[in-house]
């Protein structure tokens, strides 16, 4: 038994989003803001019990809040005509998480609960859990209610403006609830409720376009109790874990509960974990016998210590005339628990061994003298052994379990933002060891019986890189228009590459080698060479006219034209806005690398501009084709890729002015910066240039020897001499690069102002704006 996937509606940005599960570990990816912490919530909500009571109406998707005021206005509209009321709408804003598991015929006593016919075979069963109203009439009623008190008092106050001579609208105060979603911002727990019902596996269709299609549930009958219960054990690590903090409280439930204040040292880890499996107190077997007595003889060597202490201050009380004859003795005793020697600051420490001489000399921290990333790594890997312990119900807790309590199927994980302090190769070594850590159990290993799935949410691209392609989610940032709130999609990556196992081998073997950020980036751009990748971020950083980018997380990929195309099925499938920076490649007649002219039956060998994108091989063609062109947009234009290749320029050299065709980026940048080449100091290509500058009649004869000085000269020392130019303004890109930079700016601002509206209505009201004030109920 395993959890298929899950399907999130209404739920913040996830509007409609299907999320696969891997057999084993799925890991959460994608740029800030673009849902992965959403998803997580969502499931803690709805799977944990004592997590549902966090619910607050801002879980609600933004772009359904129109609609549900307007609900309440047409109950207010027909109310106030006194017109029927029209019933309540809800079933299309309430969040809900479908939950899809494939389950054997054998494991059916675990299912009961929640088969859709007594004649399932075994396969998909489907469980929603939603957020709905416990009455609805009685949540119209109240809200109705409110609004007629306001309504009242708001004529009240204009009344009372009338007999002091003011006039009716300058007496305007906003008297709450202005709106049903105003009503529900502060009374949704009262009103709501999670709700279970069982689904119908032959209606569960895919995705279209990337949005889930959840099936509507006509009038189904939610079932009682937790449909979960004996069928699915779920502990969460959450990213507010509290390092390096003493005195917090702890909770019962501490290592689940993320919205408890509980505390994160390993000192309270070891403590619960004390109670719950070791405590030879609860149900002591023969290995606990030495324990107790040994705390019996120090109970009973310490009560006569006490006795003995305390002998002269109860002598001295018998002068008070207490006790008398009458009254009960005084006795002093202790109770020796062992868990209390956990219960300080320094129950846990580390050893630091040092060299006095000859003698070795261990000295001993607190555990919150140590670094975070140390602390995070230690706290993590304990709650996972503690989880799987607690799952497997290790020493003590199997007599805790009540009678009828079986031991739950499968265990869900949930960790997010594991990398928090830790340092690269650590995140890399957790990731890699976190599954093995909750499967080390006799009942666990090759135990299909017991299934264990950990979903992880990361902005660590180390992580994203020891993780197959099979267990990666992306979650894709949905642009909203100017009057639309933007949402999230998730991309399954599992079958991104389709059958083409070399390029799946290629990419991954790249993206590990590059350590590149692509899963969290705005934007990609895939460059030629070494020159380019030293040149082109500078040329961001040194000109205004690129400021946008500079403000933009953007992945820079050095990859040649030969094999950018093979990132291609990856970029589209995420859809993530891309300008590829590559060279045109000029080939003759017989297929030899050749200088651009014009009439010549010259061809592209670039492999990514023959058949990505624009899909041209004549050289003519491609250096006629418009700049607005070169854009590929998908998706009915939510993300688009442009290209960028050398074109022609006009150039006024030696008195003439001629057509340039530039086919490297050096001999481009020589070209757009005649004037500053013709004076510049420097030596190897440098020196050459500047040589062919003032030697040259023409800009034909210029052509031809810049051409030579590339076959010899080294590009790479060529981009880093021109870092040292004193002035990085001075040297402009090629026209080329400017246009497809400019390009991607534009694209990246669009971004932006589609994103930005959600952040605008996210906001909280300004500290000073006073409150909306509240009709007594």
């Amino acid at each position: 038994m395993r959890i298929d996937f899950v399907e999130v509606a209404n739920f913040r940005k996830l509007i409609s989003t299907r999320i696969g599960l891997s057999a084993e570990k799925t890991v959460f990816v994608g740029a800030n803001n673009s849902g992965k912490t959403s998803a997580i919530t969502a499931l803690r909500y709805f799977l944990v019990d004592w997590e549902r009571s966090s619910f607050c109406f801002n879980d609600f998707t933004l772009s359904h809040w129109p609609a549900i005021n307007a609900m309440g206005q047409s109950w207010e509209d027909a109310h106030v005509a006194e017109a029927p009321l029209p019933p309540p709408a809800w079933d299309d804003v309430l969040p809900s998480l479908d939950v899809w598991l494939h389950v054997e015929e054998h494991e059916v006593h675990y299912v009961q609960k929640i088969l859709p016919t007594l004649d399932w075979a075994g396969g998909r069963l489907g469980v929603r859990l939603r957020y709905e109203p416990k009455d609805g009439e009685q949540l119209q009623k109240d809200y109705l209610s409110a609004r007629s008190d306001a309504r009242k008092l708001q004529a009240a106050g204009a009344a009372l403006a009338q007999e002091k001579g003011e006039a009716p609208e300058n007496f305007q105060v906003a008297i709450w609830p202005q709106s049903l979603v105003e009503f529900l911002q502060r009374r949704v727990s009262t009103y709501f409720g999670v709700r279970t019902y069982v689904l119908d596996p032959a209606a569960c269709v895919e995705p279209e376009h990337g949005l889930a299609r959840p099936q509507q549930l006509s009038g189904a009958d939610p079932i009682d109790g937790d449909p979960f219960k004996g069928l699915i054990r779920i502990h969460e690590i959450s990213a507010q874990r509290g390092f390096g903090h003493a005195g917090e409280q702890v909770s019962a439930e501490g290592e689940t509960s993320a919205s408890s204040a509980t505390s994160r040292r390993l000192s309270a880890q070891l403590r619960q974990y004390y109670s719950r499996h070791l405590d030879p107190y609860e149900n002591p077997d023969a290995q606990d016998l030495l324990a107790l007595r040994a705390i019996e003889e120090a109970q009973k060597a310490f009560n006569l210590r006490l006795t003995d202490g305390f002998k002269s201050p109860l002598t001295e009380m018998d002068t008070l005339g207490y006790p008398g004859v009458t009254d009960p003795k005084l006795s002093i005793s202790t109770r020796i628990r062992p868990v209390e020697g956990l219960n300080h600051d320094a129950a846990v420490q580390f050893v630091v061994p040092m060299q006095d001489g000859d003698n070795s000399v261990d000295l001993f921290l607190p555990e919150d003298s140590n670094g975070l990333g140390y602390q995070n790594l230690i706290s993590m890997v304990f709650r996972l052994m503690a989880f799987r312990d607690s799952w497997m119900r290790v020493g003590k807790a199997q007599h805790k379990a009540a009678e009828d309590d079986i031991i739950a199927p499968l265990h869900l994980v949930l960790i997010e933002e594991p990398e928090v302090h830790l340092h690269t190769q650590v995140q890399q070594v957790f990731i890699r060891q976190a599954y093995k850590i909750l499967r080390n159990h006799e009942l666990l290993r090759a135990n299909p019986n017991f299934m264990t799935q950990m979903v992880v949410s990361t902005h660590s691209s180390h992580i994203a890189h020891e993780c197959n392609f099979e267990s990666l989610r992306y979650f894709r940032r949905l642009p909203g228009g100017q009057k639309t709130i933007p949402t999230s999609c998730v991309i399954n990556l599992e079958n991104a590459f389709g059958g083409d196992l070399d390029t799946k081998r290629f990419v991954t073997r790249y993206l590990k080698v590059t350590h590149c950020d692509l899963f969290f980036a705005d934007a990609a751009v895939l460059i030629e060479g070494p020159a380019e990748r030293i040149l082109v971020p500078s040329f961001v950083n040194s000109h205004a006219e690129f400021a946008k980018l500079s403000e933009s997380y953007i992945t820079w990929l050095e990859i040649g034209g030969s094999h950018a195309h093979k990132l291609r099925s990856l970029i589209e499938k995420i859809g993530l806005t891309t300008l590829v920076i590559t060279d045109i490649d000029f080939k003759d007649a017989d297929g030899n690398t050749a200088a651009p002219v014009r009439g010549a039956a010259h061809t592209s060998g670039n492999y990514t501009l023959r058949n990505w994108w624009p899909a041209i091989s004549e050289l003519d063609a491609l250096l006629d084709k418009p700049e607005a062109e070169k854009e590929k947009a998908y998706d009915a234009e939510r993300f688009k890729l442009r290209i960028a290749y050398q074109c022609p320029v006009e150039v006024e050299f030696k008195g003439a002015t001629t057509e340039a065709l530039a086919y490297t980026l050096e001999d481009a940048i020589v070209v757009g910066n005649l004037d500053l080449f013709a004076d510049l100091p420097g030596s190897g290509l440098i020196a050459k240039f500047r040589g062919a500058i003032a030697d040259s009649a023409d800009f034909a004869a210029l052509s031809t020897a810049m051409k030579q000085a590339l076959k010899s000269g080294n590009k790479a020392e060529f981009a880093l001499d021109l870092l040292e130019i004193e002035n990085p303004r001075d040297l402009r890109p090629p026209h080329y690069i400017r246009e497809g930079l400019l390009w991607l700016g534009t694209q990246l601002e669009r971004k932006k102002a589609e994103l930005g509206l959600a952040q605008i209505l996210a906001l909280d009201p300004p500290p000073d704006e006073a409150p909306t004030p509240e009709i007594p109920q």
